[in-house]
């Protein structure tokens, strides 16, 4: 089975529509959202549309549930975001608040017998940052129950073995931190002899039109820079 793993968003409809483009040439079965459609970009409720309209499996990010408490509960309060989230919180249409406010913060699939979980930021909590090589991660892979651990949040693509285990992270499709302007995503394939083959995609797209349209509206000089340098 084939899986496509998305993540990190927000509110990139151009990212994620060029993501969309890729994926279905890549035949995959399944594709699942790990969060953060909102946030940072000008454009979330076309991007939970298109979300909503293709019927992808998806969990809350801590960007999202941010944007639905129009507070800095899961978020940090810097300089951006001190603009990011009351616009996105004003932005998003209520219909669409109460679509995150739905989502699920993990989910559990069996595949061909390989169990994997699926979370936004760890399986403790949806603001948890896990890297390869920190401790946290480290404990929480030793006690993880699970085959697969994917994760999203941090917007770097990971891939690392602990003894039995995979961590996998597929990045960020709308706001990159790999000191690129480019999509990320991850394609897990599980075949029936529980092998597990795992690739990341990156993908050039046209930048200049979300960074067009985050000028138009005012959006913080250092928040457009961002979608040029892939730094954040």
């Amino acid at each position: 089975m084939k899986i496509a793993v998305i993540s990190d968003i927000h509110g990139n409809i151009y990212a994620l529509m060029k993501t969309f483009e890729d994926i279905d040439l890549q035949k995959v079965d399944l594709t699942i959202c790990l969060g953060d459609l909102v946030g940072y970009g000008p454009h979330p409720n076309e991007v939970i549309a298109l979300i909503k309209r293709r019927d992808i499996p998806c969990l809350k990010g801590n960007y999202d549930a941010s944007v639905v408490d129009g507070d800095f509960t899961f978020i940090r309060n810097n300089s951006v975001n001190s603009f990011a989230l009351p616009w996105a919180s004003n932005e998003v249409r209520t219909s669409n608040k109460y679509y995150l406010s739905s989502l699920p913060t993990f989910l559990d699939y069996d595949i061909n017998g390989v169990k994997i979980k699926f979370t936004h930021g760890s399986p403790n909590t949806i603001n948890e940052y896990l890297y390869e090589d920190k401790e946290n991660t480290k404990n929480i892979m030793e006690n993880l129950k699970e085959d697969i651990l994917v994760c999203g949040h941090t917007h770097i693509p990971s891939y690392k073995k602990f003894n039995n285990k995979l961590f996998i992270n597929p990045g960020s499709v709308g706001k990159p931190k790999i000191g690129r302007p480019n999509i990320t995503y991850a394609i897990l394939n599980i075949d029936e002899n529980k092998n597990v083959d795992v690739k990341f995609r990156e993908l050039e797209y046209d930048y200049q039109k979300i960074v067009k349209d985050a000028k138009m509206l005012n959006f913080p000089n250092s928040l457009v820079a961002s979608y040029e340098s892939g730094t954040e």
